[in-house]
């Protein structure tokens, strides 16, 4: 009788803006590994017909809603970026169902690990739920240069953007392992594939 196979175990990648972590979920994922991003969950359950965007509309009304039917991001963004207590009922709302997306997401993995892609995997205790962390770390000034040369923003948007996202010396104190991208693309991908021929090697996220 064929054993049966191990079910996969969590590797967090995590990484502030700029860092890489995109590019280097996006290496793993054509080495064959199973990826879910958080942000993507977050977009999937508010999607028209989804309870939790008729949940928003009873409470905010309407406008917050785009003439398709979808989510009008800014709207809700600027009825809640003064208000704490807003924010606060819409993250009660929202952080419960994206956990649930994420682990249903994860569950359907085939790979030998899988991987939670999560700009705020240390902030929101999405850590909690992984059995590694690897962080995708770049110094700041590259950080800001690479941000501002993807999305054509300002550099006090950037700056903004940096002082929400959890500071480098708590993601780095969360990590088990640590990717420092200040090279080329290649560069990048050869680490990448060094670190997903030793993770081929754990059980449960240890050696």
């Amino acid at each position: 009788m064929t054993k049966p196979a191990s079910k996969p175990w969590i590797l967090g990648l995590t990484g502030g803006i700029g860092s890489g972590k995109s590019a280097a979920a996006q290496h793993f994922s054509e080495l064959g590994i199973h990826t879910v991003d958080a942000d993507h969950a977050a977009r999937w359950v508010v999607e028209p017909g989804r309870p939790a965007l008729e949940k928003i509309v009873e409470h905010f009304g309407p406008g917050v809603l785009q003439a398709d039917g979808q989510l009008d991001r800014g709207a809700l963004r600027a009825l809640i970026f003064e208000a704490p207590e807003q924010r606060r009922w819409l993250e009660a709302l929202l952080h419960p169902l994206i956990g649930e997306e994420i682990a249903s997401h994860l569950a359907r993995a085939q790979s030998p690990y899988a991987i939670l892609v999560s700009p705020l995997l240390v902030e929101s205790g999405q850590y909690k739920n992984t059995q590694r962390v690897l962080v995708i770390d770049a110094p700041q000034a590259l950080q800001i240069q690479r941000t501002l040369q993807r999305d054509q923003t300002s550099e006090q948007q950037v700056q903004a953007i940096l002082k929400v996202q959890a500071s480098r010396e708590e993601r780095l104190r969360h990590a088990d392992d640590v990717l420092v991208n200040d090279r080329d693309l290649t560069w990048l991908h050869s680490e990448v594939e060094r670190l997903h021929h030793f993770y081929l090697t754990l059980r449960g996220g240890h050696p």
